[in-house]
């Protein structure tokens, strides 16, 4: 007799669940959050186990290695899906979690979700510890901006590098108070030090691969977004074609119709919210501020001319997102004009 098995994930603990294929509970418990116990516990011989489901979260990609490394048939599943199936529910506990995930199995009612490879992983950790050095850099910059305020001290427009002599050039005459930002601005100088060294790691790591390379043939996308790019796409052959990319990311519209009425919201932001970011700056600075011309800048202003511009953007960096997946798999550079649009290898 076949079972199938439903993990609701903890820090601490996680549940687990192991019905067979009339749906009867076999076997319920708790264990370690570790890949050790989970094999331990799942791989008892008692249970021909067809299907192990995992719900995505902090931990999955860490038990999920585990789980496959041990030769288990488990198999990683979308959030949000998963929710809406428990919510039939009229309690929720872990206990109940893992029994609804187990049932999910079972009726084969879940979207699986890709699990990326370790080295995609890498990548990923090292443009979120980037950006958020950034972000609290920044931070640290308004809210010194909001303290010199409070005395009629104004920074006025300063770059980067010549912020913290100006922060001492207003403060000269007020000891107390430059004795209070001095912390501020050191913190301040090791964030952004801190942030140079990633930021010229990711710069090695994109001179070194080629596909991010080719993928910066497209004007204004840099280096963070192709890199962004490659993590999280992974391995660009499991979509079925490049314009699925769009979805998976959040670039599409929600729709919602019922009988006579049909409403078009806005994107859905499902996926990387990164990435997303990413390629909306990217689709930015080609309609405002890339100079040379290219048919691409042509579709975006012309969208921009019947919806507006913000509208031409959202439109713009999907199809960025679309364009990037087919370099990816031809093998290509961005052709400027339509002529040459014409895949070649190269």
């Amino acid at each position: 007799m076949k079972h199938y098995a439903g993990l609701d994930v903890a820090v601490k603990e996680t549940a687990i669940c192991i019905v067979d294929e009339t749906g009867a509970i076999c076997r319920e418990g708790k264990v370690p959050s570790h890949p050790e116990d989970l094999v331990r516990a799942l791989t008892d011989p008692a249970w021909a186990l067809e299907r192990i489901g995992l719900e995505a979260g902090p931990l999955s990609q860490w038990l999920f290695s585990g789980l496959a490394e041990a030769g288990l048939p488990v198999t990683c599943i979308e959030t949000r899906h998963t929710k809406a199936f428990l919510k039939a529910q009229p309690n929720k506990s872990d206990r109940i979690d893992a029994r609804g995930i187990a049932q999910m199995m079972r009726v084969n009612l879940f979207r699986p979700v890709h699990v990326k490879t370790l080295t995609s992983q890498k990548r990923l950790a090292l443009l979120t510890a980037r950006k958020l050095l950034q972000e609290k850099a920044i931070a640290i910059d308004n809210d010194i901006r909001g303290l010199l305020r409070n005395f009629g001290l104004k920074v006025g427009m300063v770059g980067a590098v010549k912020f913290a002599h100006r922060i001492r050039e207003l403060t000269e005459d007020m000891p107390e108070l430059a004795e209070i930002l001095e912390p501020l601005l050191d913190a301040r100088d090791k964030l952004r030090q801190h942030f140079g060294a990633l930021h010229r790691k990711v710069l090695m790591l994109v001179r070194k691969d080629e596909t991010c390379r080719r993928l910066m043939s497209i004007p204004g996308v840099g280096p963070v977004t192709s890199m962004a790019y490659t993590a999280t796409i992974d391995i660009p052959q499991r979509f079925r074609n490049s314009k699925a990319v769009g979805p998976i990311l959040g670039l599409t519209p929600v729709l919602h119709e019922s009988g006579e009425s049909r409403r078009i919201g806005r994107i859905t932001l499902c996926g990387d919210g990164l990435l997303r970011s990413l390629l909306y700056e990217s689709a930015q600075v080609l309609l405002t501020r890339a100079t040379k011309w290219s048919w691409l800048k042509a579709w975006a202003m012309n969208v921009a001319k019947r919806r507006g511009a913000r509208k031409a953007i959202v439109a713009l960096a999907r199809r960025l997102a679309v364009i990037m997946h087919r370099i990816w798999i031809d093998g290509t550079q961005f052709r400027w004009t339509r002529q040459d649009l014409v895949p070649v290898a190269g």
